[in-house]
């Protein structure tokens, strides 16, 4: 372990870091789905850096595309100008991925981050609406600036806002309680229910920092079917579950739902680099040039490196390897759940976002932190950090994949006793 570097850390930033408690080293190098420390150690990557790097480290492709356009003196930073490179990435992100999924949305550039394009999906909501309100839902993560934030179901996040969070209400998730469904629609009904009309609903269709809490796909109808009677916007934040993770392109496709408004970032740029897209139906593009604006929503480099990355989706046998890949999670995940009564634990999520929920206290970390130890990188989640989360790049090889099931196996194994034997 390098203490000498990590003392610079300790000594020099501020305590708020996290994922260096969690993962004790200092990292140097990265590529596909490996990592290496200073050390020279050598860790298999189940994080994939919270899904931002949903194709792996340092993808071939993306990396020499972007070299070739610095090394040309390529345009970095242009605000919200026209460049070839954005020109590029809008042409292949329709003819790629809204096109053949019939989906027509203007496309937005908020600034680069999960919670720029949250915000403002928000703000063009109330004033398409005129209305204040938003619905969200329990346990759901939208980020940390304010008005993502008041969306947020994570007390311990929202404390830290400092001031109140307002004009929102939070409704059960599925299978939060049994008919929430019902119970929103009677709220939306009631004059005295205390509840206005909202300007919209926002929600994950699996829930990351959540806890791997996944809807149903009829559920997700139900709810865009009231949003459409109520009038409300249906806002998908696809931050974390989309451009892939789940399965398909995007997280909401296999429910048979059009979101008014779709908010993408993380793995958007394909090699890690900040960027962020909000997605809008065209008739709710009313902003007036400039109502909305930032100084890096103009990232040339994340858009040349998002648009070798949409290369990927121009083969269709990609998304069919990712659902393979999830067949295969999906049966270790049974099997340690089966095999080792003693995790109390529950299989969550869909496509290569998934994990085990675990009833016992603290267990689920200290899996984690023992698979570190055993060279392997995997976070938790949840309110209580109950469930570890398996999210292996995309296009990890089948054989690294079962070398991660194996460390994870052996991790669970030595917290727990005996395995059950059929």
């Amino acid at each position: 372990m390098s203490q000498t570097n990590l003392s610079i850390f300790e000594k020099l930033e501020s305590e708020v870091r996290s994922y260096v408690r969690s993962f004790p080293t200092v990292f140097n190098k990265a590529k596909g789905e490996k990592i290496w420390d200073e050390d020279g150690n050598e860790y298999l990557d189940f994080f994939s850096g919270a899904g931002a790097l949903n194709y792996g480290h340092n993808d071939n492709k993306m990396k020499a595309k972007l070299i070739d356009y610095i090394m040309d003196d390529g345009i970095t930073h242009s605000l919200d100008k026209a460049s070839t490179a954005k020109a590029e990435f809008l042409t292949k992100f329709h003819d790629v991925i809204l096109k053949p999924r019939d989906l027509e949305y203007k496309v937005m550039f908020p600034g680069p981050t999960g919670t720029n394009t949250v915000e403002s999906a928000l703000k063009l909501a109330r004033k398409v609406t005129g209305r204040t309100d938003v619905i969200s839902f329990t346990n759901g993560f939208h980020g940390m600036t304010i008005g993502s934030l008041s969306v947020t179901g994570n007390s311990f996040k929202r404390k830290g806002a400092g001031v109140p969070l307002q004009n929102v209400v939070t409704m059960p998730y599925d299978n939060f309680v049994n008919d929430d469904l019902d119970y929103l629609e009677r709220f939306l009904e009631e004059a005295g229910s205390g509840v206005a009309i909202p300007a919209a609903m926002i929600l994950e269709t699996v829930q990351g920092e959540g806890g791997i809490n996944t809807a149903r796909f009829e559920w997700l109808k139900r709810v865009e079917n009231i949003c459409k009677r109520w009038d409300i916007l249906l806002i998908i934040d696809d931050v974390q579950a989309g451009v892939g993770r789940t399965g398909t392109f995007f997280s909401f496709e296999p429910a048979g739902i059009k979101p008014d408004i779709v908010c993408l970032s993380k793995s958007l740029s394909g090699y890690g680099l900040p960027f962020a897209v909000t997605l809008i139906r065209p008739d709710l593009d009313i902003w007036e040039p400039g109502e909305h604006n930032g100084t890096f929503r103009g990232n040339n480099h994340a858009f040349i490196t998002a648009a070798a990355a949409l290369e990927y989706w121009e083969d269709a046998d990609f998304e069919k390897n990712i659902q393979v890949k999830a067949k295969m999670v999906r049966n270790f995940l049974d099997k340690m759940v089966e095999k080792y009564p003693e995790l109390k634990g529950e299989v969550r999520g869909r496509g290569l976002m998934t994990g085990i929920a675990s009833e016992v206290d603290g267990l689920a970390n200290k899996v984690a932190a023992k698979a570190f130890e055993n060279g392997l990188i995997m976070e938790t989640s949840g309110p209580k950090d109950e469930v570890f989360k398996l999210f292996p790049p995309l296009n990890i090889k089948e054989e690294n994949l079962e070398k991660g099931f194996a460390i994870i196996e052996e991790s669970i194994k030595s917290l727990v006793k005996e395995p059950v034997v059929n």
